[in-house]
């Protein structure tokens, strides 16, 4: 077994345990939404879970628009809002 690690959120450590994905890592810590619609501004974070829809978008160590309820988190992930 694999001991938990950090990733990095917008600057702040987030504690993951091995094989989680980024999506339930954020939302492990307490982070619920991390972005907003274009229109009228509400808030966004993990809808499906399954990568149907697009609410969970996220930029992961410079990639935009990754789906965070699909991607594994690994150590050292840079992660912030897309």
């Amino acid at each position: 077994m694999t001991a938990p690690f950090e990733i990095l959120f917008s600057g702040r450590p987030i504690p993951v345990r091995p094989g989680q994905t980024i999506g339930a890592a954020l939302h492990a810590a307490g982070i619920r939404s991390w972005r907003t619609t274009r229109i009228n501004g509400r808030p966004r974070g993990l809808f499906c879970g399954i990568g149907v829809c697009f609410d969970c978008l996220l930029t992961v160590n410079g990639e935009p628009n990754v789906r965070a309820c699909l991607t594994v988190a690994h150590p050292g992930d840079e992660v912030t809002p897309s």
